[in-house]
């Protein structure tokens, strides 16, 4: 029944992963234009995959039924076109920061709008789907550290394709890169254990009931593999960078997307098959 039910949320999983790529890559894109020596070649192609990302999301925005069969989680269809909106906005402002990068502009307020419209998406979502006040905060939360933790380790990963191919590069993006990954991942761990302490999501399960039950072997799997694996993943690949071990860095941080990905599917599913917040 739980592993039915998670399927059957599978438009709302299919969503959270596409639009946490596209957002959470190209903050990755921003910040790392802002704060590392990345290359321009990395940021403007890892920006227009964002940009890609982000009108799969539309797609898979515009086919999302009204509700999923049998999920506890409310479902207001009257802020679809404002999250569309949003999201289309999100791709125009960020294919906008993509040619300022080809140009060799920095353009901060313009990755900075971008940055905000992507934000308004994830309210947006969360408004539609989050039920009460309290409801909409928490998922907004939870939303915004789903895409940053599935954008990040994708934008990790691609730019340690480059120093495959261009060895002469300095260490430190990708170090700085990881370690904001590694603090994303930590930051989830964090969130995880208040939303089980506090019994968070539609479902209400009272403080750590979620731990057991029908869907406690997602809830660990979430745990486990989604949350601690990828912590760990994630520090051995900050120590590899520091070695310009780059080939292991990179097939650390491939394990790293896969574990991540899993994790965000997982999560998804928790929340719009059983109401559970995790």
């Amino acid at each position: 029944m739980p592993a039915q039910r998670i399927a059957e949320s599978l438009a709302f999983i299919n969503w959270t992963v596409l639009t946490g790529l596209a957002l959470g890559s190209f903050a990755a894109v921003a910040l790392g234009r802002l704060r590392t020596d990345a290359t321009r070649g990395y940021l403007a192609f890892t920006g227009i995959v964002a940009v890609l990302l982000g009108l799969l999301a539309f797609a898979s925005d515009t086919g999302l039924p009204p509700a999923a069969p049998g999920s506890p989680v409310t479902i207001d269809a009257a802020w679809d076109p404002a999250r569309r909106a949003a999201l289309l906005i999100f791709c125009a402002l960020a294919f906008a920061y993509d040619i300022a990068i080809v140009r060799r502009r920095r353009a901060p307020g313009l990755a900075g709008a971008a940055l905000l419209a992507g934000v308004a998406v994830l309210v947006l979502a969360a408004v539609s789907w989050g039920g009460a006040p309290i409801g909409i905060l928490l998922l907004t939360i939870e939303l915004t550290a789903l895409s940053a933790a599935i954008g990040g380790v994708f934008a990790a990963m691609v730019l340690g394709h480059w120093y495959l191919v261009t060895p002469k590069l300095a260490e430190a993006p990708l170090i700085r890169f990881a370690q904001a990954l590694a603090l994303v991942v930590a930051a989830q761990l964090v969130l995880f254990i208040a939303w089980i302490a506090i019994g968070a999501g539609p479902a209400g399960v009272p403080g750590f009931g979620a731990l057991g039950g029908t869907w406690a072997f997602f809830v660990w799997l979430r745990l486990i593999i989604g949350l601690v694996f990828p912590l760990v993943i994630s520090w051995a690949a900050i120590q590899t960078a520091r070695t310009r071990s780059m080939e292991s860095a990179t097939g650390l941080l491939y394990i790293d997307v896969a574990a991540i990905a899993a994790s965000t599917i997982l999560a998804a599913g928790l929340y719009f098959g059983a109401g559970l917040l995790v």
